[in-house]
């Protein structure tokens, strides 16, 4: 089975993340995409940054209609500071029969080569990479690699942290969240201060 991972601090997670998310589950040759919340790093001070398990819920709230998209804590259980190739390493074992691989922004992939050992990840793993918005030039060694894909996925350019403030500032951001994940945003309060 092709895994695509989507990591990220989903806080909250958006329709863009589920557009991206969806559109690799049904336009690449992925079979599934894991959305792998990544925990809260315990030696950074981020007052913004909801607890773990309240993410991860909201991951799975948001995520429960779309049988190709499922939720993950595989970082939870990791030491920290983790780095996504230990992450590889340590589902590679669990899952010996799955193939991960990575999905991406351009401006994520523009800074790999910045990551711990991002030749182990690029020698054993595929990179799905989706447009965004001012990502600037590609480095040169990224541009015709046998394991990057380009997926032309929608360029929706909306963040969690616009959907925090816009949210503090008791403005309406309905569109912007599943249902069930605005359901739990108000009904929790968060985000309010």
């Amino acid at each position: 089975m092709k895994v695509g991972l989507y990591f990220g601090t989903f806080n909250p997670i958006h329709i863009g993340h589920l557009i991206i998310a969806n559109h690799m589950a049904e336009h690449s040759d992925l079979d599934q995409i894991w959305m792998v919340v990544t925990p809260h790093n315990p030696h950074k001070k981020k007052n913004t940054l909801l607890d773990d398990y309240h993410r991860l819920h909201m991951v799975h709230l948001a995520t429960e209609d779309y049988p190709k998209i499922q939720p993950s804590d595989i970082e939870f259980k990791l030491p920290q500071p983790n780095y996504t190739v230990n992450t590889l390493a340590h589902l590679q074992e669990k899952f010996p029969t799955h193939e991960f691989s990575l999905i991406m922004g351009e401006d994520n992939l523009n800074s790999l080569h910045k990551w711990k050992n991002y030749e182990v990840i690029l020698q054993n793993h595929h990179i799905y990479v989706y447009p965004r918005l001012n990502s600037g030039e590609m480095d040169e060694q990224f541009v015709n690699h046998p394991k990057i894909h380009r997926i032309g996925a929608p360029v929706v350019e909306l963040s969690s942290t616009f959907i925090r403030n816009s949210i503090k500032e008791g403005k309406n951001i309905t569109p912007m969240l599943s249902s069930k994940v605005w359901e739990y945003v108000e009904h929790n309060l968060f985000y309010k201060k």
